[in-house]
């Protein structure tokens, strides 16, 4: 009988919504796996489990990634961002309260993937149009809404100036 594989731990560290986190990992660990399972913030959706929706996505060093294909250890010394970090104590974040008035969220599993895109797009600073916040938002899936609520609540706040705070 052969003896199980014991894969060994990577030390990782990383800021994750603003706080300093270091966690010992296996090195085929997936992020989302990582912070869903370790760093019990399950606001970060598995959805397809291959890429393809986008409900898994984060910022990393302020650009979306899909942390379903992203290993926990290449976050090893980024700064993370999931849905959690995105409100303030003081209350949602114009994305999300533009979201709610534009009806661009029904059942809500697409929804934090499609506020840390928007998060970035606000924060690149190019001019945001309808047919560039489509695109943007491509490797985002909502099977609810059709979308024009969507790109109607994030061209609100680009057009607002109350971007990424």
């Amino acid at each position: 009988m052969k003896a199980a594989l014991k894969s060994e731990l990577v030390q990782i560290s990383f800021t994750l919504n603003g706080e300093p986190v270091q966690a010992e990992v296996e090195p085929r660990t997936l992020l989302v796996h990582h912070l869903r399972d370790d760093q019990r913030l399950v606001g970060t959706h598995i959805g397809c489990d291959t890429s393809q929706c986008g409900a898994c996505a984060v910022l990393m060093n302020g650009q979306p990634v899909k942390s379903c294909a992203v290993l926990a250890v290449q976050a090893d010394g980024a700064s993370i961002v999931t849905i959690e970090g995105v409100a303030s104590p003081d209350g949602l974040h114009p994305v999300q309260e533009a979201l709610q008035r534009h009806h661009g969220l029904q059942c809500g599993f697409c929804t934090p993937g499609m506020v840390v895109c928007a998060l970035a797009m606000l924060e690149s600073g190019e001019p945001l149009t309808d047919q560039s916040i489509r695109h943007n938002l491509a490797g985002n899936i909502c099977r609810c809404t059709g979308y024009q609520g969507i790109v109607e609540a994030i061209a609100e706040v680009a057009g607002s100036g109350q971007g990424a705070e």
